[in-house]
């Protein structure tokens, strides 16, 4: 793919070029200004002013490509890369991991490991987390990487178009073999980390299908309608249904002899390129861990 998108204007109406990334690319503001001043925006192969008036038949270019830098330390690392290209990179992250630094965790994240990982290709990116998992959290992540497929991507995030699958192993066995948990989360205190379910909070919608029941046990197949912290943990947790190792929600479990953070795991995401519009379905295989406690459970139920 070229880092140029190229667009042909069709209408017989004419048309300012600003109105036509606005309105009929949906391009944010914040792209659209400045591309323009950093003269990425082409009309029939000359720089072009916001204010050019379109004819049918013209050819709009855009470079999504720019001089970018991030005060990120770049780290060698191995990373499992389940999907790259041009604008995109979707990795399986490992439990334990840290998406990007903070103060507790200033190296040691996905960031540094990608950072390290553009610049080895010669890739000026940046990253551009378009979604996240918490540390104990494995499974894919997707980064953007420029600013036109960043945008394009959160945009998409709360449309039908784009899907994420979770797997769990929960506590118990659930009520229904499948259904819709529609229950709004609240967090109580700005420096309370724990959410709970609660009537002051946003609305929350978890969907799910119960895949296996062991004893007193079930792996369970979550999609996220809404994407709030917390939100498969904090629903099934409200249900009666913590997840196995979750130390911040599973209270009066002790599971340290099965696995040793929660046992949840993003395997699954469907979304539109944000250049073509194709949608990319990708899954990736459980890990050891969640694998190692499923062989535990199903041992038990059997016996």
């Amino acid at each position: 793919m070229s880092s140029l998108l190229n667009f042909k204007y069709d209408k017989s109406e004419k048309l300012k070029l600003k109105e036509f990334l606005r309105v009929d690319l949906k391009l944010s503001g914040r792209l659209i200004r400045g591309a323009a001043k950093e003269g990425r925006i082409r009309v029939n192969g000359k720089r072009a002013d916001l204010k050019h008036i379109l004819n049918q038949g013209d050819i709009v270019d855009i470079c999504v490509q720019r001089k970018e830098s991030q005060n990120i330390e770049p780290e060698k690392m191995d990373l499992s890369i389940v999907y790259e290209d041009e604008d995109i990179i979707v990795v399986n992250k490992s439990p334990g991991m840290v998406v990007h630094p903070t103060k507790s965790h200033p190296n040691g994240t996905l960031a540094n490991g990608l950072l390290y990982y553009f610049k080895s290709k010669g890739e000026n990116c940046i990253v551009r987390l378009v979604s996240r998992l918490d540390m104990d959290t494995s499974g894919l992540i997707i980064v953007a990487k420029n600013q036109f497929s960043h945008m394009a991507l959160a945009r998409d995030m709360g449309e039908n178009t784009f899907k994420k699958g979770y797997l769990a192993v929960a506590h118990g066995v659930m009520e229904k073999p499948e259904g819709i948990i529609d229950l709004p989360i609240y967090r109580p205190g700005e420096g309370n980390i724990k959410r709970i379910v609660d009537d002051k909070g946003q609305r929350s919608i978890t969907h799910y299908n119960v895949v296996e029941n062991y004893d007193k046990a079930s792996l369970i197949s979550l999609s996220l309608e809404t994407g709030r912290t917390h939100q498969i943990r904090v629903h099934l947790t409200h249900l009666g249904h913590p997840l196995f190792g979750d130390a911040l929600y599973g209270e009066g479990f002790d599971d340290s002899n099965y696995i040793n953070r929660q046992a949840l795991h993003a395997y699954r995401l469907s979304f539109p390129h944000p250049r073509t519009g194709r949608i990319i379905n990708l899954e990736c295989d459980l890990p050891k861990d969640i694998n190692n406690l499923i062989d535990i459970l199903r041992k038990r139920a059997n016996n």
